[in-house]
């Protein structure tokens, strides 16, 4: 194994099912977006990159999930393919195949605003319109809620996290709001869960597929939308929510529901 970067782990902490496909990759840590796993993107001449996620099995094995849904959206949407996947006593591993381009937030200096729109409203319509009849992950505020509320418990919740609007309350304040803002319906559709620039890639100047698929499944539309809109502001330093939603093709938005999914968002 070869490395760059610091805190590249031994190859030796990898399980060894995964070491055929690893042997000899040189090793670069990513540093983008707020994943709670540690993501390596592997390399080796002549051969496509990989990914390697490493997570402490204390996140209710947050690399199941995202394995599970990989495989099941394998031919609904351009996702990557799931190399294998393993634990041991203390982590568990997800080695992925990767997509072709960049990441969208890597372009935000060089692409105009109104062509990052176009991208990320395209890509969540496109992502919106997978069938959920049979889809079997349920991501409703039911669950999300009960999850909320055992990462409270369990002081799970970063609360010098927590967005600039929020920063100074406790995670127990926040989710006594969670509770009496819950919105009375939910728009269902399939939803990404974690949908923001950094996991949205470009090729060619189109979409050419979405990663960090771990929160994904059966959930309110707006969930997704509160996210990108935040994104875009991180990422641009504009407030460019109106002009997102007019690309998306929300007529009469939802402001309560975008700041409802805001604030669930503070308990991940």
């Amino acid at each position: 194994m070869h490395s760059s970067g610091h805190g590249i782990p031994a190859m030796t902490i990898v399980p060894r099912q995964l070491h055929p496909f690893i042997e000899g990759m040189t090793w670069t840590r990513i540093t983008i977006g707020e994943s709670k796993s540690d993501t390596f993107r592997l390399d080796r001449s002549g051969h496509a990159a990989l990914y390697l996620k490493i997570a402490p099995r204390i996140h209710w094995k947050a690399l199941l999930w995202e394995k599970e849904r990989l495989d099941w959206l394998h031919g609904r949407l351009p996702v990557p393919d799931v190399v294998g996947y393993e634990t041991d006593d203390r982590n568990e591993y997800l080695l992925i195949t990767s997509l072709p381009g960049c990441h969208i937030a890597s372009l935000t200096v060089e692409e105009p605003n109104e062509k990052i729109i176009n991208l990320l409203a395209t890509g969540l319509r496109a992502i919106h319109a997978i069938p959920i009849h049979d889809c079997p992950f349920d991501m409703t505020l039911d669950q999300e809620i009960e999850r909320a509320r055992h990462n409270v418990v369990n002081d799970l919740v970063d609360e010098a996290d927590f967005d600039d609007t929020r920063l100074g309350r406790s995670a127990a304040e926040l989710f006594k709001e969670l509770l009496s803002t819950r919105p009375a319906e939910e728009d269902l559709v399939f939803t990404h869960g974690d949908y923001c620039l950094p996991n949205v890639m470009m090729d060619r100047k189109e979409v050419s597929g979405f990663v960090d698929w771990g929160r994904a499944g059966v959930a309110d539309r707006y969930k997704d939308i509160a996210l990108v809109v935040g994104s875009l502001e991180r990422n641009t330093g504009e407030d460019l929510e109106l002009a997102f939603l007019e690309a998306y093709g929300l007529s009469s938005p939802d402001a309560d529901k975008i700041e409802y999914y805001k604030l669930l968002d503070e308990f991940w």
